[in-house]
């Protein structure tokens, strides 16, 4: 029976080690040496080199001197009772959508009240559905330029900087099509917003 055992263990062992330490060492160290900055999770940092957050996921932007993200669905446990959950915009712990259906009452209570505000900020102008819709993972950093340059009357009121200049930073800040194929142009917030205050400074 030892004999049977034996092969068995230290091909148990083996694996272990090949599939469970070399392999995963292996990768770590071949990501950071060919990806450093992706590996570290994308982190964007300020002009004197601190982190302010990752490119990976949004931040929330409340203030009218900022563009802002779409909304997150992401939520905590409640400190007060942790069979509840309280929202938590950009919880990368807890990533996910809201799993409200478009008939249900909250949701659209909550998407009118976000589409009046908007309505309020930009009179004339049709609301992008990516400023009043979650994405799937609640972690989404990016929006369309449409959904950035519709908030650019806000920001310009709130900075005083004239809406051609904030414009022409949109455009700087747009990121094409993958290799000019895959997925549609969109808007980093936190870079754009960076961006911004750097133009501020000038």
């Amino acid at each position: 029976m030892f004999a049977h055992l034996r092969p068995a263990l230290v091909l148990l062992v083996a694996l272990t080690a090949i599939t469970g330490l070399a392999y995963p060492l292996a990768m770590t160290g071949l990501s950071a040496a060919v990806f450093p900055r992706e590996a570290e999770g994308s982190i964007v940092r300020g002009p004197d080199g601190t982190p302010l957050g990752s490119s990976l996921i949004g931040q929330s932007f409340t203030s009218d001197r900022y563009f802002h993200g779409r909304p997150s669905a992401t939520v905590a446990p409640d400190p007060s009772d942790a069979s509840k959950t309280v929202a938590a915009p950009y919880n990368a712990a807890n990533s996910g959508g809201s799993n409200l259906g478009p008939t249900n009452q909250a949701l659209a209570d909550r998407v009118k009240g976000d589409m009046a505000i908007l309505k309020a900020e930009n009179p004339g102008a049709a609301v992008p559905v990516d400023l009043v819709t979650t994405s799937a993972s609640g972690l989404d950093p990016h929006i369309s330029p449409q959904a950035a340059l519709f908030q650019v009357p806000r920001v310009a009121r709130s900075r005083g900087v004239p809406e051609e200049r904030l414009g022409d930073l949109v455009a700087q800040a747009t990121e094409g099509r993958v290799l000019g194929l895959f997925g549609e142009p969109r808007v980093n917030v936190l870079e754009l917003n960076l961006k911004l205050d750097s133009l501020s400074t000038r």
